[in-house]
């Protein structure tokens, strides 16, 4: 199940590859960082067709790290599948094809990594990708409004996604600081976790 973006409560299925180059504070997928197994492409490809689901998800660690990640995504689009990629922002995520639904998670001061944000790649955005921005306390919010407004990110994309950090901050707190704004911004909560607690393989 989808537990986060505007594809949250589809039936979706996850590619999770291994390795990541950020240390984020609040990282809920350490065990991605390193291990894992080696695939083919044509692997996976296989699998997904055996599972018959419409909506595929590439996530990690970071999958652009992995140089056959824009090849998995073109022919995943051309299996007729809609692709979603969720990517740390770290790496110019232009090199994936524009067909895929590319989740930019831009790293806000609290995780740690705000430093490694390839702002560059926001010039490629499109209608179709989505921007999302977890948020540990009120200097978090402040700075991603401060890089939505420098980035022209409402003219860019309808999707701004704010997520509260899972036990640092209270999602009604955040959901305040979001209709205060009176920016088109959209809140969401981690659904995988309320529905199945905040444990490995969720």
């Amino acid at each position: 199940m989808q537990g986060e973006s505007t594809h949250a409560g589809k039936v979706c299925f996850f590619i999770r590859l291994c390795g990541c180059n950020l240390r984020c504070s609040y990282c809920d997928t350490t065990y991605a960082w390193e291990g894992g197994e080696e695939r083919s492409v044509g692997s996976l490809l296989d699998e997904v067709a055996s599972a018959n689901c419409a909506t595929v998800e590439i996530t990690g660690g970071e999958p652009l790290l992995q140089k056959e990640t824009p090849v998995l995504a073109e022919k995943l689009l051309a299996m007729g599948k809609e692709v979603l990629i969720e990517t740390n922002g770290s790496i110019d995520f232009s090199i994936l094809p524009e067909g895929c639904c590319r989740i930019v998670d831009c790293k806000l001061p609290a995780s740690g990594m705000a430093q490694y944000n390839c702002y560059e790649a926001y010039k490629h955005l499109t209608s179709r990708d989505e921007v999302k921005f977890v948020v540990s306390d009120r200097q978090d919010f402040d700075f991603a409004l401060e890089v939505i407004k420098k980035y022209d990110l409402t003219a860019k994309t309808p999707h701004l996604l704010f997520s509260p950090v899972w036990g640092r901050i209270q999602p009604e707190t955040l959901t305040g600081w979001v209709v205060n704004s009176q920016l088109p911004l959209r809140m969401q909560i981690q659904m995988h976790k309320v529905i199945w607690g905040d444990r490995k393989g969720v």
